[in-house]
């Protein structure tokens, strides 16, 4: 399956709360859109990795989304391996897509800078034919997608861009409620953690707000570019 979006996620519900309201959007517009989770977040405070790919695959469904994998790499113990970075390619060369969306450059937890490193080399070598990868049996083609981008999360980074989602701030929240042994749930009998409360969810919908500011929009997501970015003429700029 060809996919015209592919997001990479260093724990499931990361793309949730980074850019939801990025995929619905895209998806709505005819796109292809997909998530490749590095890990099951199995070293959470609450939760089973059971479970969290059960509520992944709840999320998926409300997103609709045309693919969603989990490599199972090492929560918490993400590196720079070759053997990590291989999965990563094989999933690129998998779903051949034009964009690439990963982690943030750095952030809170370690492993989503980790994340974005990993994902960005992979993104790169992924186009050199000298480096074999399979699938099913068969050699893969090489396949380098036209651009990467990178989204927000918990730590403020100035945004290269910001995409107006306000029609779909009420799934993305969906979404994110889907993974209900992490966030915000009043009949979670599970110990409190840093995203469990209230709060947390207020936070991310300020985090919103703020973005949306910026654009004249009711909310918004931003992106961090890794490459200069082109436009045809100064009326593509809004």
């Amino acid at each position: 399956m060809k996919l015209d979006v592919l997001v990479f996620a260093a724990h499931p519900d990361d793309a949730e709360l980074g850019c939801a309201g990025t995929i619905l959007k895209h998806i709505a517009l005819g796109y292809k859109v997909g998530i490749v989770d590095l890990t099951k977040g199995e070293l959470g405070t609450r939760g089973t990795p059971e479970t969290r790919i059960q509520e992944a695959n709840a999320a998926a469904t409300i997103l609709g989304l045309s693919a969603r994998v989990n490599l199972g790499l090492s929560d918490g113990f993400l590196g720079n391996s070759n053997a990590e970075c291989l999965k990563i390619i094989a999933q690129i060369r998998k779903f051949k897509p034009e964009i690439i969306i990963g982690n943030a450059p750095f952030d809170r937890h370690p492993d989503h800078g980790m994340g974005n490193e990993l994902i960005i080399k992979a993104s790169f070598l992924s186009g050199l034919r000298k480096i074999e990868t399979h699938q099913d049996g068969v050699v893969q083609d090489p396949w380098r997608a036209k651009n990467n981008y990178s989204y927000i999360q918990d730590q403020y980074i100035k945004p290269d861009f910001v995409i107006d989602v306000t029609p779909y701030w009420h799934i993305k929240k969906e979404a994110i409620l889907a993974f209900k042994s992490q966030f915000w749930n009043p009949e979670s009998k599970e110990p409190a953690s840093y995203i469990s409360s209230l709060e947390f969810i207020e936070f991310i919908e300020a985090r919103s707000k703020e973005m949306g500011h910026a654009i004249g929009a009711k909310h918004g997501e931003g992106f961090i570019k890794h490459r200069q970015l082109a436009v045809n003429n100064m009326f593509d700029l809004q």
